[in-house]
């Protein structure tokens, strides 16, 4: 796993306002640290370093060290607010880490073997994603960088659901827990296919 680190500052200027100029005078990113046994804490970001961080999807499922006015946090990007039309953040919310308490977080999927499956090598299928994330619960020292949706064995007009997927052991698939076996991804039989046998 792949150490991510930010620096913070501690913010006292609080509201819109300070928040609107944090942005456009400093080009900072106000932000929140919250949980643990910690009161909330206000801090700012600069914006380079922040983007920098968020070009690596891993960054978004794994524990990183904030450093704040000399002391160093672990936490997890729990919320990004990003501008509505220019895509870059202004505001980012960071869920404290402690060591032996379970932690939820978003973790990305990865399809592999797709070209090579059942459905669209024998059956000249198409694969259709459904999503392309999950939300896991573990300890943070089983906390996986991603998880691996395998589609070599599926074939046309089977769906896999989250209770196909091979998750590390330690973690829990979040929704399968509250009883819904969401479909994950499916194979189904190409369009072009369908329209040459209706002429």
């Amino acid at each position: 796993m792949t150490d991510f680190a930010l620096n913070a500052s501690v913010r006292s200027d609080l509201g819109k306002g300070a928040s609107r100029r944090l942005r456009r005078n400093e080009a900072q990113v106000p932000a929140v640290v919250y949980g643990g046994d910690k009161a909330p804490q206000s801090v700012s970001l600069l914006a380079k370093e922040l983007a920098k961080l968020l070009e690596n999807e891993a960054a978004f499922s794994h524990v990183i060290a904030l450093n704040v006015a000399g002391a160093t946090e672990t936490v997890l990007i729990k919320a990004l607010q990003r501008h509505p039309s220019k895509g870059f953040v202004v505001h980012a919310d960071f869920q404290r880490v402690v060591a032996g308490q379970k932690l939820t977080a978003h973790v990305p999927l990865h399809f592999i073997n797709e070209a090579t499956s059942v459905g669209v090598k024998q059956g000249g299928g198409e694969v259709s994603h459904t999503i392309a994330e999950v939300e896991v619960s573990c300890l943070p020292k089983d906390l996986p960088e991603f998880i691996e949706v395998d589609l070599a064995a599926v074939e046309v007009g089977q769906i896999v659901h989250l209770s196909d997927l091979k998750v590390p052991a330690g973690v829990e698939l979040v929704a399968l827990a509250h009883g819904n076996d969401l479909a994950v991804a499916n194979i189904h039989a190409a369009r072009v296919a369908k329209e040459e046998g209706a002429e």
